[in-house]
């Protein structure tokens, strides 16, 4: 598994997030750098970059995928499969509050990376 079809995937396993690295021949999108290092600074979670294998999609706790239109979108089911509990992981909740403050200028720590459109 490598993207959506738009998007990067995550998966939570194990609390820590799991992204396809960069030497898989994904999009390197910058929802998804932001939200790497949201993680690791805000939440502490580590990113672990490798290859996903189809079956870690029916075993993981969380699913989300992350893009500009997409920002962070939770997956509830894949394959008629349930993620997790099939409802947004308490890990893609606080990711999502996180990144609509940020890329909304109401995160002091993030203003540098906002540009102000008038």
């Amino acid at each position: 598994v490598s993207e959506g079809s738009g998007e990067n995937i995550f998966l939570v396993i194990d609390g820590k997030l799991t992204t396809p690295a960069s030497y898989n021949n994904i999009l390197m999108g910058i929802t998804r750098d932001t939200v790497i290092k949201l993680a690791k600074n805000e939440l502490g979670i580590e990113t672990i970059e490798r290859p996903i294998d189809r079956s870690e999609l029916y075993t993981a706790e969380e699913c989300f995928l992350t893009g500009t239109a997409a920002h962070i979108t939770p997956v509830a089911e894949i394959d008629r499969r349930k993620i997790g509990s099939g409802e947004i992981g308490e890990i893609t909740s606080k990711l999502q509050k996180i990144y609509s403050e940020v890329i909304r200028g109401n995160n002091p720590k993030y203003l540098d990376w906002c540009t102000p459109v008038y």
